[in-house]
Formats: C-alpha cells, sequence, structure tokens
C-alpha cells in the first residue's frame, strides 16, 4: 500500500525534506569543526527537521550524538538529569552507561536505573534524588555541562551536542545556566553544539552584548524556503505517489499555507489522504478546497475557544491582521476601515497576540502564526 508523501506533526525523514541544502551544508560542517551554533527560526520553519538531519549525516561520518529538547523539562534539575541520560546513552549497553555516569559525577550519588519495556529496548533513567538546595544544583550542573567535553576525550570521537527550544533555559535559573553552560562549552574543542530556538526575540537576547553566549559562535537565521521550489515539490511527491496534480496545485498549497513548512506538509497530507480515501487518482483545486473546509470544520470548536479568550481590542487586531495581512496596522485609514482604536492600543493588542504564540513579526509584518486559523478568522469573524 502506497504510504502518503507528506509528513507534519513530526520530525520530517530525509525522503519528504525539502530544500535546505546550503543550511544543512553549513550546519554539518560548523558542527563537525567543533563550532557552538545558534539556529534561529520561528515555529513550522522546519528548525528540527533541519538538526535531526544534520545529526544523521554527522553521526554516519563517526560523531555521537545527543539531542535534547529543553522545553520538555519543567525544572532545571529535570533538565540537568535529562541531559546526563542522554549523555550516558551514547554508551548502548546499559551497566557500562550506569557505570560511566557514576565515575563522572562527583557532586552527588545519581541514581540510573534501567527500565524494561515489552514491547521495545527499554530506557535508561537518571535521577538525583540527594540535590535539594540551589546550590547543590550549580554544584551538579557545572559537572553535567563538562560530560561531551569528557565523552569526546575518552572515546576519541567528535561529539554534538543539540539542544532544541534552547530560550526555555531562561526560565529555569535566571542567567545562571547560561553562565555554567558557557564555561563549560568554551573549552570543549571536540564537541559541536548546536543551540535552537524558536522565539527569535529571545534568542536574539540571549546572543546579545553582556549575555554569557555574545559571540560564543556562529549564528543561523532560517527563511522561509522559496514558494515555487516548495510548489514543485509538492506537485512531484503527489504525482510519484500515483496521484497526478493538477498543474497550480503546489503553488496554492503553498499560499494557503503562509509557506510555512509545517502547514504545507500537514494540508498536502491531509488533501492526499481525503482523494486517496475516495479511490481518486487526480488532485485538483476543488479536492484541496474541500480539504481545507473539512480541516477548519474539524478545528471549529478549538477555534472558537481560542477566539473567545481574546479580548474586544485584541480581535480586532487579529481581524485586522488577517485582512491587511499583517501591513500597515498603525495606519489611520487603517485604523478607521477595521474599528481599531489609537497606535499605542494597538500596539498593546498585537505584542499580547504575539505573547500568545498567535502572531509573529516576519519581515516588516505580521503573520498569524497558524494558517488554518487565519483561514477560520477571514472566514467566520466579522
Amino acid at each position: 500500500m502506497v504510504q502518503n508523501p507528506f509528513v507534519y506533526g513530526e520530525v520530517v525523514p530525509g525522503d519528504a525534506f525539502v530544500d535546505r541544502e546550503a543550511e544543512l551544508e553549513r550546519l554539518i560542517n560548523d558542527l563537525d569543526a567543533g563550532q557552538k551554533v545558534f539556529l534561529i527560526s520561528p515555529r513550522r520553519y522546519g528548525k528540527s527537521s533541519l538538526i535531526r538531519q544534520a545529526l544523521a549525516a554527522l553521526g554516519r561520518r563517526g560523531a555521537l550524538t545527543v539531542d535534547l529538547t529543553v522545553s520538555s523539562y519543567s525544572s532545571y534539575l529535570s533538565f540537568l538529569e535529562g541531559y546526563a541520560r542522554a549523555l550516558a546513552t551514547v554508551e548502548t549497553r546499559w551497566e557500562r552507561a550506569r557505570n560511566w555516569l557514576m565515575s563522572v559525577i562527583s557532586s552527588t550519588r545519581p541514581e540510573v536505573r534501567y527500565e524494561p519495556d515489552d514491547t521495545g529496548p527499554g530506557r535508561l533513567t537518571v535521577a538525583f534524588p540527594l540535590v535539594q538546595s540551589d546550590r547543590d544544583v550549580n554544584r551538579v550542573a557545572n559537572e553535567v555541562f563538562t560530560l561531551p567535553g569528557r565523552l569526546a576525550a575518552e572515546r576519541k570521537r567528535t561529539v554534538i551536542v543539540a539542544l532544541d527550544e534552547f530560550q526555555a533555559v531562561d526560565s529555569f535559573n535566571g542567567g545562571s545556566v547560561e553562565h555554567a553552560l558557557r564555561a563549560a562549552v568554551q573549552h570543549q574543542r571536540r564537541v559541536g553544539y548546536v543551540f535552537a530556538g524558536s522565539e527569535p526575540s529571545l534568542m536574539e537576547k540571549m546572543i546579545g552584548p553582556k549575555r554569557p553566549f555574545y559571540k560564543a559562535g556562529p549564528v543561523m537565521r532560517l527563511d522561509k524556503i522559496p514558494a515555487d521550489l516548495f510548489a514543485a515539490f509538492i506537485e512531484a511527491r503527489f504525482t510519484r505517489s500515483g496521484i497526478r496534480a493538477d498543474a497550480g496545485l503546489g503553488a496554492a498549497i503553498v499560499e494557503l499555507a503562509g509557506n510555512l513548512p509545517y502547514d504545507i506538509q500537514r494540508l498536502a497530507h491531509e488533501t492526499w489522504d481525503d482523494i486517496k480515501r475516495a479511490g481518486g487518482r487526480r488532485a485538483s483545486l476543488e479536492h484541496l478546497h474541500a480539504t481545507l473546509g473539512r480541516l477548519l470544520s474539524e478545528q471549529d470548536t478549538l477555534f472558537e475557544a481560542l477566539w473567545q479568550r481574546l479580548t474586544l481590542v485584541q480581535r480586532a487586531a487579529l481581524r485586522a491582521v488577517v485582512l491587511q495581512e499583517g501591513r500597515e496596522l498603525l495606519s489611520a485609514d487603517t485604523r478607521t476601515r477595521h474599528r481599531l482604536s489609537g497606535p499605542s492600543s494597538v500596539q498593546k493588542s498585537l505584542a499580547a497576540l504575539a505573547k500568545q504564540d498567535l502572531v509573529v513579526q516576519e519581515g516588516g509584518k505580521y503573520v498569524v502564526v497558524d494558517s488554518l486559523f487565519r483561514e477560520w478568522v477571514a472566514r467566520r469573524t466579522f
């Protein structure tokens, strides 16, 4: 049975990965050289998939790779436990992994266990139960952050560490996390790091003057993939899967999805599913719009709840963003047309919408983060 050729909601595998050749080559080479790379991109641009592609390529070259999503952890200590576990499990034999971690952590006694799983290989768990005070946490942090360098030296191999959603460290323990990490990584010549974040404004501050990571390494900022290239990719994937795409279908998907990789893959995936379920062999604009209508209907309750949580002035500002395509929102003409208040009130509403991750500034304009929500606002609100 032919599988859906479009992937969303998870890291995109190699065969469904679009473009980014230049960015991928640069990231691989920088990490292989032991650089400390800061990768900044808005959400849904394919940042995490790019990182996984780079790690896979470096793994094939013999590097040891560690991948961690910082925002998955609810505290500084749980992050340190997860980081230590990820580094220890580079050793696939759990007893050796346990012994290594017990030998390199001296400020506390780690609790290292192996939890078998009937459906898989099981997993290693790491805890620092004796760590109680902030001073204890800082002490164990200083040790954990040196582990990649020790691993590289002991194994005589390059180690690559990816810390995704890195901006989340800002909520753990003020700036002390950044200071401790910078102090450790600057001495690790055989360890490449990618500090990746999807909140550009916060990440820019973290690499700015007077912050520990100022000029610590190269900065990569992801732009959108060229629309024509993405459109051609979409149509080719339809065709190779046995469904002929009408001319212009790829461009229509890219436009409706706001040229966001996640949203493009989602709309293409769902359209392909609907056509395949109906036994069709052709993908037209009519199919696309039928799928879009279905998705909007399925998301109606969620989007209505989002809308109801906004204040009246925030709703007006959001609708203006949609109808004005994010431009000239502070002009007198725009404010009159959309019944907006003064410029300061509009700016305050836009800031509140950005804080809720509903809109983002991009290239001098505001963009609704979720293209489906944008379409819902355009069609269902007044």
